[in-house]
């Protein structure tokens, strides 16, 4: 007798996982235009891609809202079982890296201004000790998940709070009042100042130039470090800048009251797994050599 259920039809040959990934992105997000955004394709794509499953399993997933996409009853069942082939499939990448050789890319992710002003320069003057690897920087103020591969080194100015990350503390970074040259010489109570927008006033160094400021005005916010570092080369106001960034700059001057005692440790993180492999084992090494040889410009006791 024919099976007439609709898990019975299904054709385990034409199933594919990457209309899987697809479909768990998709549940994730609730949305086509924010699961395309996650996954780096057309919107159009993430729909004809859950609708193959849909068709391969012969059950709907998905209820077509008009603002999102909600999983029925059906899909809400077959979801945790596509998260954990998910956690196969990036623990599988994890063990392949672990045995690569020095050939290859590395991706790292770090937060934008350290990435493009501090990172990058040092790490195209070691070119010689890396060149049979193709590396990727990605600059980002969110933590990639590096569980699920998004990178495979990370830099953060905080210790990972997530399960399963080896991290290290690789340096100390610190901070002071910076103003273009000669600001500083009209009156301290006309002073104005440059700070991070609501997305990231609760970071230690924005409090402490919240509680510098007072009762004077901050004319100007950004959650962009570099914004607010040309803000400050062009005279707009006073800005907390880590030293790295300012301590060379030719524009400005650092005030030398109040001063920053704001110190914050890098962290150098990576998942396990890849710990093995050589090549990323290299740029991890050469990471810890550059923050070392730089610490004190990062640290802002001598010019560097």
């Amino acid at each position: 007798m024919q099976k007439n259920t609709a898990i019975a039809g299904v054709d385990k040959r034409s199933l594919q996982w990457d209309d899987i990934r697809y479909f768990l992105e998709l549940a994730r997000t609730g949305s086509l235009s924010g699961s395309a955004r996650r996954l780096g394709v057309e919107h159009s794509t993430v729909a004809r891609r859950v609708e193959a499953l849909e068709q391969s399993l012969g059950i709907r997933l998905f209820d077509r809202l008009p603002k999102a996409w909600s999983l029925t009853a059906e899909g809400e069942t077959l979801v945790a079982q596509a998260g954990r082939l998910d956690d196969e499939v990036q623990a599988f990448s994890r063990v392949a890296l672990g045995v690569s050789s020095l050939q290859g890319t590395v991706r790292l992710s770090a937060p934008p201004a350290l990435a493009g002003h501090f990172l990058v320069p040092r790490l195209a003057a070691m070119r010689s000790r890396w060149q049979n690897i193709d590396l990727e920087v990605i600059g980002e103020s969110r933590d990639a998940n590096l569980a699920r591969g998004e990178a495979d080194l990370a830099i953060r100015m905080s210790r990972p709070t997530a399960a399963g990350l080896a991290a290290r503390g690789i340096g100390d970074m610190g901070y002071g009042l910076y103003a273009a040259h000669g600001y500083t010489r009209r009156a301290a109570d006309a002073w104005e100042f440059l700070g991070y927008d609501d997305s990231l006033d609760q970071v230690p160094q924005q409090r402490w130039l919240t509680q510098v400021a007072g009762n004077r005005r901050f004319v100007f916010r950004s959650n962009d470090l570099t914004a607010l570092l040309n803000a400050t080369r062009v005279g707009l106001g006073i800005a907390v800048l880590p030293h790295f960034l300012a301590a060379n700059d030719d524009a400005l001057s650092l005030v030398p009251d109040p001063v920053c005692a704001t110190v914050r440790k890098i962290w150098l993180v990576m998942h396990p797994d890849v710990k093995r492999s050589p090549r990323v084992r290299l740029l991890a090494d050469l990471l810890v050599e550059l923050v070392v040889e730089a610490q004190a410009l990062l640290s802002g006791n001598v010019p560097g």
